[in-house]
């Protein structure tokens, strides 16, 4: 997949870390076809998870049904400010990406 796939975003406020991240895949289901009428392989994301402090905060495993593009959002208490936050996919087809951030 190419570099930089995940825009991410974590803010500390009153003890509660809001994330917010938006991951750039096509999340194809495998039921499509093409103009040709081919069927359009399946490809998504089907782990996502997140760690803070050294800790894992989430775990999510999807399958196709989840759209293109798909858009993040939660909250969670733990960590502080300037703590590095990780979010990393992996999807169905073996390619991965991370990305790390300062809550701020």
């Amino acid at each position: 997949m190419a570099e930089n796939s995940i825009k991410i975003r974590a803010k500390l406020k009153d003890d509660v870390v809001t994330v917010k991240a938006l991951m750039t895949h096509p999340m194809e289901t495998g039921n499509r076809k093409d103009s040709k009428g081919e069927t359009i392989p399946a490809h998504f994301i089907q782990d996502v998870t997140c760690s803070a402090a050294g800790k894992e905060v989430i775990n999510a495993q999807w399958s196709g049904g989840i759209s293109k593009n798909p858009y993040i959002s939660f909250k969670f208490k733990g960590a502080g400010e300037g703590d590095d936050l990780t979010l990393t996919w992996v999807d169905n087809q073996g390619s991965s990406d991370s990305a790390t951030v300062k809550i701020s």
